[in-house]
């Protein structure tokens, strides 16, 4: 009843003009990309959209600009380039929100790309490593083409769907990306440090990947009773959780269940996740639905930022005017931990840039797009400290930032923001 054809003719149905959404981070069915990206001669202005995806984007490259028009949910390091090269844009938008633009009808889609596990007996198949917005595509897209991968885990929870539900769909075997961090430096360590002081026991986590994530959770070992909440996690949740440190007992939602929304790290994680039911897939309009987050108690959002400024506004999406990633799930998740009882918001960031500038300014840069506003801020951390922002006066927060400045910064700081500002 269901027959496999190639990747070359499973896109033959995109036309030009139309709108192509690609699933998520580890999922994005690269064959399937490839083989769309070949038929450039022979499309025009087709919008490629999609949140961060791993591996190559050859429909990025500013050759077929012609042919494809980059749509960024959230930017990454493969697209990156399309914003000044004139092939690309990006839309800002709560990761939360992102189901919601294809509910609407707001971005309309002609084209789901998607990657899935083989079905089984019953004819069902997982969505993987990443459900994200994929849910609300597959149901509003006019066609979904599938890469039916052997080597895809099957991850529990609500992105399962039946093959029935496929218009089309490519049979292949090959391994799913993997996203591989080196160890974290010293200054991530200690960074790390400081924030495993900040978690106590029964608290619920959310952390992205990253090595500053991974300094946190290596020093979480003797914490007891931590649960999982997050938009996404990588490896160094398993030692943890095959420790019992984290077994999610005492979750205020998904209690037993650590709840994520995508996946990316090794072949260790892939295999760990697969058919694992304490491992549950929710789309990230649940995941990252602040009414959720905030039922967890203790509830703990560890993010990043780019710059933050002496009154607490913290950059996460731009270098200025250079727009560099994206809103994603910071906001969801600072608010939602804000709202949980004993919950702790902390933005995370090295003191200083590799070129050894100061992140924490006295002013944001020119055109820099704030992401967690200053009323929403509570801890941010550094390798000199934790700067408790939470119910302080502008004067009190910019005392309690310089302290974790950079040594080297901070006269200059303190100067430039106290003679503009008092």
């Amino acid at each position: 009843m269901y027959k496999a054809v190639t990747a070359e003719e499973a896109v033959k149905v995109v036309k030009s003009n139309d709108r192509v959404y690609i699933q998520a981070a580890a999922s994005a069915p690269q064959s399937l990309i490839n083989a769309l990206t070949e038929r450039h001669e022979e499309l025009r202005n087709v919008e490629i959209c999609h949140l961060h995806i791993e591996g190559k984007t050859p429909y990025a490259n500013p050759i077929y600009k012609d042919s494809f028009h980059v749509n960024s949910l959230f930017i990454g390091p493969n697209v990156r380039h399309t914003l000044k090269a004139g092939n690309g844009s990006y839309t800002p938008v709560f990761l939360s929100e992102v189901p919601m633009l294809f509910k609407r009808g707001i971005l309309p889609v002609d084209v789901a790309l998607i990657q899935v596990s083989t079905p089984d007996k019953h004819g069902y198949c997982s969505l993987g490593v990443s459900i994200e917005a994929i849910l609300s595509v597959i149901e509003n897209a006019k066609h979904v083409i599938a890469l039916i991968n052997k080597q895809m885990p099957r991850v529990l929870g609500e992105g399962i769907i039946h093959i029935s539900e496929l218009d089309t769909f490519v049979e292949e075997d090959s391994p799913i990306h993997e996203f591989i961090l080196p160890e974290p430096n010293k200054i991530e360590s200690k960074i790390g440090d400081h924030i495993a002081n900040l978690i106590e026991d029964r608290s619920t986590l959310q952390m992205g990947i990253g090595n500053i994530p991974n300094a946190v959770l290596s020093r979480l070992g003797n914490h007891k009773d931590l649960g999982l909440h997050t938009e996404m996690f990588s490896d160094g949740v398993i030692d943890l959780i095959l420790k019992d440190v984290i077994n999610c007992n005492y979750k205020g939602i998904g209690k037993g269940r650590a709840l994520t929304t995508f996946l990316m790290g090794s072949k260790r994680l892939y295999d760990y996740v697969d058919d694992n039911p304490f491992i549950e897939m929710r789309s990230c309009d649940y995941v990252n639905d602040v009414h959720n987050i905030r039922k967890n108690p203790k509830m703990v959002a560890i993010n990043s930022a780019i710059q933050v400024d002496m009154t607490g506004q913290v950059c996460a999406d731009s270098i200025g005017t250079r727009l560099y990633s994206g809103v994603g799930g910071q906001m969801d998740f600072i608010r939602g931990a804000s709202l949980s009882e004993g919950g702790k918001a902390i933005i995370a960031m090295p003191s200083t840039t590799k070129n050894g500038i100061s992140r924490i300014v006295p002013f944001l840069n020119r055109g820099a797009g704030v992401v967690t506003t200053r009323a929403h801020v509570q801890y941010i951390v550094t390798e000199y400290g934790v700067a408790n922002l939470y119910g302080k006066t502008i004067k009190q927060r910019a005392n309690e930032l310089v302290k974790i400045a950079h040594p080297d910064h901070r006269e200059q700081i303190d100067r430039g923001f106290f003679e503009e500002m008092c």
